[in-house]
């Protein structure tokens, strides 16, 4: 009985390991979008220029 359920156990880990990792590779996919956009879709600054599109 032992064995069977550290089997269950270390696949119920392995399962929200894998879910886990796999959010996360969402989030960054979708940050990485929102920073190249950030790029191309910059505001213009006051002499014409493109301005920076973060405030640091």
């Amino acid at each position: 009985m032992v064995p069977v359920l550290l089997v269950l156990l270390l696949a119920l880990l392995l399962f929200g390991a894998g879910f886990a990792l796999k959010a996360l590779w969402w989030i960054a996919i979708i940050v990485l979008v929102v920073w190249l956009l950030g790029f191309v879709i910059r505001p213009t600054a006051s002499g014409g220029k493109r301005g920076r599109w973060y405030r640091w």
